[in-house]
């Protein structure tokens, strides 16, 4: 029997190749059939590879057309990697050959940290590119402007208000997800035109405000399940000490914030629940389940999700598969009965 389920595809740089593999188990087997689909930074990028695929063509043909597009766009961005990240970083500076060179012999993480505390991505001029949109727009399947396939959200933050924005339907464009993949120290804000103001607008990373967001997923015509693909950690015993590892852990502390919130607004509304006090009114109590491996990224510190180098794409991508398959062993049959994972512990 075949359970149709939401997925909310988490952001974290290099490390959403974890959700490449764990995507890529799903579409492999005919377990699971995804209804909708929220995904922020390099969730966006994995949900509208997931999405343009799989509108393709119903079932196999679908499947095997979203696993190609998941699989050409980690290809490509794991050619962004250690030193070619340094090259492409520096190719826009005046920075000497030889200083290149004992920078690219050093850590090229701290070299990369040092270039963007001292020049914006508006100092790169005519030079500038934002890898992600060839990316996108060169995918095998790459047509985001079609009704079929599940539905998508793709969300950013408003550098403006601050406030969370979520891009569906014929909004989600390459510029959209670019939009919601933009850190700001890395990538110029992208422009959007609000349809509804006609103002322009500037769009950063979705982690800010979102990640992933999960509230479009309960809408009365989708699935109570959601399938919360997670790729940052949300504890580490470690004490962090050192400049670095206090850095990291204010980043993962950020990125989850959104998503602690949602979860403890969806854990309030199931307490409601069990007091019988949500009767007679029309509220959907959502299901929620999670594939993460914390012991694999709390082994990682989180400024590799920016240096995708093509061992650690294989690795994620390895790791992701295997908490699918780990996944669908222990839970397939919860999917449409009961939550698999512990609200509370999460949070509280």
């Amino acid at each position: 029997m075949t359970r149709n389920v939401n997925l909310a595809l988490q952001g974290g740089g290099a490390h959403g190749a974890f959700a490449w593999g764990v995507l890529d188990r799903l579409l492999e087997g005919d377990e699971i059939e995804i209804a909708a689909i929220s995904g922020t930074s390099a969730g966006a990028l994995n949900g509208a590879a997931l999405r343009a695929g799989l509108a393709t063509a119903p079932g196999r043909p679908g499947r095997e057309a979203a696993r190609a597009n998941l699989r050409h766009v980690w290809s490509e961005v794991a050619r962004y990697s250690d030193n070619s990240m340094v090259r492409w970083m520096t190719s826009f500076l005046p920075v000497p050959t030889r200083m290149q060179r004992l920078a690219e012999m050093m850590s090229p993480m701290a070299w990369l940290e040092g270039v963007t505390r001292v020049f914006s991505p508006y100092d790169y001029g005519p030079f500038y590119h934002n890898p992600l949109g060839p990316i996108i727009r060169r995918m095998p399947h790459p047509r985001l402007d079609t009704d079929a396939g599940p539905r998508l959200f793709v969300t950013a933050t408003n550098v403006r208000t601050g406030r969370v924005r979520i891009f569906s339907g014929a909004e989600v464009t390459a510029d959209a997800v670019m939009a919601s993949a933009c850190l700001p120290t890395l990538f110029r804000a992208v422009e959007i035109t609000d349809p509804a103001t006609g103002r322009r607008e500037a769009f950063w990373d979705g982690g800010y405000s979102g990640n992933p967001a999960i509230f479009p997923l309960f809408g009365a015509d989708l699935p109570r399940d959601v399938i919360v693909i997670a790729v940052n950690p949300m504890e580490r015993d470690h004490l962090p000490r050192s400049p670095v590892e206090i850095q990291d852990r204010i980043n993962e502390i950020s990125f989850n914030s959104s998503l602690l919130r949602e979860l403890r607004a969806i854990q309030f509304v199931k307490r409601l629940s069990s007091e019988g006090r949500l009767t007679g009114r029309n509220m959907k109590e959502p299901l929620l389940h999670m594939i993460f491996d914390d012991e694999l990224m709390t082994s990682l510190g989180s400024r590799s999700k920016v240096m995708p180098a093509p061992g650690l794409v294989a690795r994620m991508f390895d790791a992701g598969r295997s908490a699918a398959q780990g996944f669908v062993d222990a839970n397939l049959d919860h999917i449409g009965a009961r939550d698999t994972v512990d609200l509370p512990p999460l949070y509280g």
